[in-house]
């Protein structure tokens, strides 16, 4: 039997909107020392994620909903997306349903500016910070 604190029932969490509207998401960890967190996100058609880089490697599975890549693939329900650190990218949710993706984070995601400057930093640390007083009852923000 696991732990609670490994397991995280992603159908009692809420989803957490974030800075970015038509953008939520439901924590699921946050390992240790920063090393990475998982996340469940979840984008509403249009929305766009912003011009970013990848301290580390990113695991994406799309659930349901699809997304297009700034080189024009379209991902779908199904897909996997690996994307090693250092990776820059930037991608919109496209099509009728909201993109619902499973990612794993290895590092943080560095969100730039057009001029490539670090405008702010997505990490374990920042992800547990800035959730655990919006959803205090999660025990993966604890």
């Amino acid at each position: 039997m696991l732990p609670l604190e490994l397991l995280a029932r992603s159908a009692d969490l809420p989803w957490l909107p974030t800075a970015t509207p038509g953008k939520s998401l439901k924590l699921l960890c946050c390992l240790e020392d920063d090393r990475g967190f998982v996340e469940l996100l979840r984008m509403e058609p249009g929305v766009r994620m912003p011009l970013h880089r990848h301290t580390g490697e990113i695991h994406a599975y799309n659930l349901s909903g699809s997304r297009q890549l700034c080189t024009g693939e379209i991902v779908g329900p199904g897909d996997y997306v690996y994307e090693p650190a250092g990776n820059t990218d930037s991608w919109q949710a496209v099509g009728a349903e909201p993109m619902v993706a499973f990612i794993v984070v290895m590092g943080a995601v560095e969100f730039l500016g057009a001029d490539g400057a670090v405008l702010s930093t997505a990490s374990a640390d920042s992800m547990r910070r800035q959730y655990t007083t919006r959803d205090a009852d999660n025990p993966v923000l604890k």
